[in-house]
């Protein structure tokens, strides 16, 4: 199966991008579903589906043309599907703490949920082989990073602190019932939490897959625009996905807009130049301003001409991965790319068998594999893009005589 995610800052267009490649990918005979991880969905209104304002069919897939179906994760229908233990006990939380009722039950909806929802068919649609492609419209650039990062963050919270939790809570929930009214989780919130992790083991493999997954960021010929895609691609690299193109859509050009646009012309003209020279070798592919909107499907297939011309959208289009490790003699070393870091904005440090990178406000643990546990950072270098940690196994202490 294969997976793209469109990604990229909100109104840039990723969701006509994302639709017209499945448009595209489905007139080619791939079984395919294009899956919106947005809450604010405009994914039925991009293909002109005929239904009311509300009607989110459910949150399940809907075929709209032959071999294409589309989706928009409804939270409040996957709460019932999966999350309802650990809904109950917050919205319980919540309400003890003299919050309206009303208002603990919209707190229950924690942020991460949608994103776990994907995750979870995702996962299933894979093992399942349910479709031969599936093509993201993701929320904007945040939620974005936060959805390819619950793996990992939750990865993290079963090994080193699930089991202690539920035994603490065990040993001392008969204790604090007779002391608080405040809610305490029963075994079937652990339950929960346990069936989730099992039902997305393996997801973090398939997403970090080349082969399988890939990134195509959407953006606009505009500076903070732009900025902010640079940024989602260091990002995306730093967690691990491959991004096989960069989409620079609604460029302005000599025949939009006359005389009153051409201080707008010759800045998209600036910007597509300077994104041209900031995101090679990956490909770019340039969508000039439509002379409308593009809604429904036949303007979604024109859009996917634009884009692709009469090649495949779903081939990989780079697929050079953004980190390796390699044993060279007896130094371990962490290769990574990461497209615009600077030195000042990378740092690194252990915790046990993990690297711990952070950049800006976001952070990622890298685990180093089996072969490695134990060894010990003896440098850091970042030359351009590439940064490269070496390490080397700790010294045993010799036995005593």
């Amino acid at each position: 199966m294969r997976i793209i995610l469109f990604a990229g800052k909100g109104g840039t267009g990723k969701t006509c991008m994302a639709a017209a490649t499945g448009v595209r990918s489905a007139a080619l005979g791939h079984k395919t579903l294009v899956m919106s991880l947005d809450s604010a969905h405009s994914l039925a209104d991009i293909f002109d589906v005929d239904r009311s304002l509300h009607d989110r069919a459910q949150g399940k897939a809907v075929k709209v043309a032959p071999n294409l179906w589309i989706q928009e994760v409804d939270v409040q229908e996957e709460i019932h599907r999966h999350w309802s233990e650990v809904y109950k006990y917050l919205a319980a939380l919540f309400s003890t703490s003299g919050l309206d009722e009303v208002i603990a039950d919209e707190l229950a909806v924690l942020p991460g949920m949608e994103e776990v929802s994907g995750l979870l068919y995702i996962n299933e649609y894979f093992k399942e082989s349910s479709y031969d492609v599936v093509l993201l419209d993701c929320a904007p650039t945040g939620e974005s990073l936060r959805f390819v990062s619950v793996p990992t963050a939750l990865e993290w919270y079963m090994k080193k602190v699930f089991t202690v939790e539920r035994r603490l809570f065990k040993i001392a929930r008969p204790l604090i019932k007779t002391m608080t009214d405040i809610p305490v989780p029963e075994d079937s919130y652990f339950v929960a939490l346990e069936d989730l992790h099992g039902k997305l083991t393996g997801v973090d493999a398939v997403l970090q897959d080349p082969t399988t997954t890939s990134v195509r960021l959407v953006t606009n010929p505009e500076k903070v625009v732009l900025k902010e895609t640079q940024r989602a691609f260091m990002y995306f690299s730093l967690y691990g996905l491959c991004v096989d193109a960069v989409i620079i859509n609604r460029i302005l050009d000599e025949r939009t807009g006359g005389a009153a646009f051409r201080k707008w012309r010759d800045t998209h003209q600036r910007y597509l130049k300077e994104a041209d020279e900031a995101f090679a070798p990956v490909p770019r592919f340039h969508v000039h301003l439509f002379s409308d909107e593009i809604v429904g499907p036949k303007e979604l297939a024109r859009l996917g001409e634009v884009l692709y011309g009469e090649a495949d959208p779903t081939a990989v289009l780079y697929d050079k991965p953004p980190y390796t490790f390699k044993k060279i003699k007896d130094t371990y070393r962490l290769t990574m790319t990461l497209p615009f870091a600077t030195k000042e904005a990378v740092d690194l440090t252990m915790a046990g068998d993990e690297v711990i990178i952070r950049i800006g406000n976001l952070k990622r643990h890298v685990p180093l594999p089996k072969m490695a546990a134990g060894a010990e950072p003896t440098g850091a270098t970042l030359d351009g893009h590439t940064l490269t940690v070496t390490f080397k196994p700790r010294r045993q202490p010799r036995p005593r005589p």
